[in-house]
């Protein structure tokens, strides 16, 4: 429990510290205005409070990422808790609060734009490639899945007609303005899946008699599959420490904001609120299953279940026990929203954005519907056409691609902090090591995502006595970047 304590005020105390020192590096204009006044069209560049915009935020960031992600990385041991706290605090609130406010500085473009417009025009149309990649794996998992889900609890409706309802709804959530549907409903769906949270976290901290996992038990990887912990765990904890799916949603809400000061409370404020959630699930996965009788107590109790049920989702079964044990009839209701509700409307937020991409790189206006269906028609075709593919196949190449796409995120903040902080502001005779929040970050992810590709089964499958082979070549690619941002520094400093 002191583990978990601590972590909980860590989190809340690094938004008002260091969310406080980010958004003073970057430095808000409470007088700019806003892309969601100067390009007001009523689609998407629409008005909205800002306690809105803030749980959309965080339901659209949300889905299952920050309670499947941590549940499977709790697996991995206490170290768990180090990364969600550490992860969100240093890289995921930068990351999302960068993403968000430079969309808005730039006029509410989309995130291939941002980075291609600090990066160049090649990482640009890589960018929008990858995007548009992630985006349709995202949105026909979150198809799929809840739609399988509804299958097993309504069996007279058949999948198929269930991916019909599923993919009828995504429609309307792209085609129609923002303020209909997703302005209207989110904002209770995000509320709802917090309150969730909290609702576990006090059970577990008053009503549960089992202790949680305590980093004095050993960091250590407790994994079973052989795997390692690094950097296995730092992609199955996305959601909840740094997700790149992250980014190409905060310009939806970009789009929305009045104020430049909304942006620490609605982009780095719902990254922290994720990372409380994940937290939440991480302690409670690696409590519940304790089974004194059997000798089995915290992680090992979760392991024993998870070897009970082979081949089964265990984390949306980790959902249902713990939701319906902890919470009663109340549990089984908010397990069913947090389970089917949740990737549901991630998955229409992921379609939107995708047409956003899209519009932004053929420079086609959205207010007019035939425009907006001229993109959207050839998008919904694709991602129904990628429901009849294995869904392992698809979520087998989702993680990667999201944790790079946070990599290029953070290189393009760094740039953008080092130029605007060093190069166009003529006031300072010295350097500015502001850009140093993002280069962090940069480097870690980096490391992350490059060893992840060459160790990760989904990836080259290295050897385990190979492995090694994996870190050097990740640690030179990650060097090899540092190595030319300093370059690209000196340049510019001379210039």
């Amino acid at each position: 429990m002191v583990t978990f304590i601590i972590s909980l005020i860590a989190l809340v105390v690094g938004f008002f510290t260091y969310g406080v020192f980010v958004e003073k590096v970057f430095g808000i204009d409470e007088h700019a205005v806003t892309p969601a006044v100067s390009k007001q069209d009523g689609v998407d560049y629409v008005p909205l409070p800002a306690w809105r915009i803030f749980l959309i935020q965080f339901l659209n960031i949300a889905g299952l990422g920050p309670i499947f992600g941590a549940i499977m990385g709790i697996f991995y041991g206490p170290s768990a808790f180090l990364w969600i706290v550490l992860g969100t605090i240093f890289a995921g609130g930068v990351h999302d609060y960068l993403s968000g406010m430079l969309s808005v500085r730039k006029g509410g473009i989309s995130l291939p734009e941002i980075v291609g417009s600090e990066l160049g025009m090649g990482i640009r149309q890589f960018m929008r490639l990858l995007s548009l990649v992630l985006l349709i794996l995202l949105t026909t998992t979150f198809l799929s899945g809840p739609a399988s889900l509804l299958h097993g609890l309504v069996e007279k409706v058949s999948f198929q007609w269930w991916v019909l309802i599923i993919f009828g709804y995504y429609m309307l959530a792209t085609l129609l303005p923002i303020d209909k549907i997703i302005g209207q409903f989110y904002p209770l769906f995000g509320a709802v899946l917090l309150f969730m949270g909290i609702g576990i976290a006090c059970v577990m901290l008053f009503g549960h008699g089992s202790e949680m996992p305590e980093l004095t038990d050993g960091l250590e990887n407790r994994q079973t599959n052989g795997l390692p912990l690094f950097p296995m765990m730092f992609v199955s904890i996305a959601c909840g420490a740094i997700s790149g799916f992250h980014g190409t949603q905060s310009p939806l809400m970009a789009r929305c904001l009045t104020n430049e000061r909304q942006g620490r409370w609605i982009f780095y404020g719902a990254m922290v609120a994720e990372g409380i959630l994940a937290l939440i699930w991480a302690a409670a996965a690696g409590t519940f299953f304790a089974d004194p009788e059997k000798g089995l107590y915290g992680i090992d109790g979760l392991q024993a279940f998870a070897a009970a049920h082979p081949g089964e989702n265990i984390a949306a079964l980790v959902v249902d026990r713990v939701s319906r044990s902890w919470l009663g009839v109340v549990g089984g209701i908010l397990a069913i929203i947090g389970v089917i509700a949740a990737p549901i409307t991630s998955g229409d937020t992921a379609l939107r954005s995708a047409r956003l991409i899209v519009a932004d790189f053929l420079k086609l206006e959205q207010k007019t519907i035939w425009k907006r269906l001229v993109i959207s028609i050839p998008m919904f075709a694709v991602v129904f056409g990628m429901t009849f593919v294995n869904f392992d196949v698809v979520w087998r190449y989702f993680s990667w691609t999201n944790q790079t796409l946070a990599v290029f995120t953070l290189w393009a903040g760094t740039v953008w902090l080092y130029r605007e902080k060093n190069i166009n502001n003529q006031k300072n005779s010295k350097t500015n090591f502001g850009f140093l929040i993002a280069l962090i970050p940069a480097l870690f992810m980096t490391m992350v995502s490059g060893s992840y590709i060459l160790i990760a089964p989904e990836g080259i499958n290295l050897p385990v006595e190979y492995r090694w082979v994996g870190y050097v070549l990740a640690g030179v690619l990650t060097i090899s970047l540092l190595g030319a941002f300093i370059v690209f520094a000196r340049r510019n400093s001379k210039r």
